[in-house]
């Protein structure tokens, strides 16, 4: 599959809204709700799309026709204990059927590549423990888990 990666523009946002749901496409914890998963990129996306393209950056990996095959949101904030230029990777999503076609690495390749550009010294990210597939992805790209968070979820 040939694919090419470029920046994302506006008129990009209303596929990546509907590639959201992707972002949900494994086992997640039973206490969580699908839809929770990417509600807050939803917003960010939103945000970037009404203009405010500082808000993040926006790579996209598009193949025939321009389809959306891919894409990978970054925001630049300070690292969280180090307080330096920092970037978090809010998101990365691959559209169904096109995984495993390096269509991932080459946009996390391409994300780090625009945050480094941009001052970021380092780039976080979240994975669920049960997302086995993304956390070892992370790890091959040279990502090293460096906390947990634990969550305790009280009954009614």
């Amino acid at each position: 599959m040939s694919f090419d990666i470029r920046e994302a523009t506006a008129a990009d946002g209303a596929a990546i809204l509907e590639m959201l749901p992707r972002l949900a496409s494994f086992d997640i914890p039973p206490s969580r709700v699908r839809r929770h998963l990417w509600m807050h990129d939803e917003k960010l996306l939103r945000r970037w799309m009404e203009g405010e393209t500082d808000a993040a950056q926006i790579t996209i990996a598009v193949g025939d026709n321009d389809a959306l095959l891919g894409f990978a949101m970054v925001t630049l904030r300070p690292e969280l204990l180090s307080l330096e230029p920092s970037a978090h990777l809010e998101a990365i999503a691959i559209a169904d059927g096109a995984e495993g076609q390096g269509i991932g690495r080459s946009l996390l390749r391409r994300a780090e590549e625009r945050a480094q550009a941009s001052g970021a010294l380092s780039i976080t990210l979240h994975a669920f423990a049960t997302n086995k597939r993304a956390c070892a992805f992370y790890e091959q790209s040279g990502y090293d888990a460096e906390l947990r968070r634990y969550i305790k979820t009280f009954g009614d």
